[in-house]
């Protein structure tokens, strides 16, 4: 949905039923739980991208592959909005992410955005490493 939201400049209203009348049903709590990622992330996009435009030295949003920016979009949104969750399984999930849609290049820049946005936000020290 964020890659949608990006790329279309559509409303999240619009992308929300552009994107589920497009895909097969799914179980009711993962669709929840999409839509309050991209709900995460679209509220507090301008302090997502902050974040990440800190820790990715020498790279601007917008030069950023489109694949790659919303990667690290859901990923900070999942460890503002659901702190219970273990900041190295979000981390991961975003790598595999990356390892189904992004070149292999990508894998260590975004592990290294979240991995230092994880460490500024008082993760634990032994946050995930690729």
């Amino acid at each position: 949905m964020l890659f949608q939201s990006d790329m279309g400049q559509q409303t999240p209203d619009q992308v929300r039923h552009n994107f589920w009348s497009h895909r097969e049903p799914v179980e009711a709590e993962v669709q929840g739980f999409a839509e309050d990622l991209f709900r995460a992330a679209s509220e507090r996009a301008p302090q997502i991208d902050e974040m990440i435009q800190t820790r990715a030295q020498h790279w601007r949003m917008e030069r950023m592959p489109a694949v790659d920016r919303n990667i690290l979009r859901v990923g900070v949104a999942e460890l503002l909005a659901f702190p219970q969750t273990p900041r190295p399984v979000v981390i991961n999930e975003a790598l595999e992410i990356a390892r189904k849609y992004s070149g292999p290049e990508s894998i260590q820049f975004i592990n290294g955005v979240l991995d230092g946005i994880a460490r500024d936000l008082g993760a634990p020290s032994g946050a995930h490493r690729e």
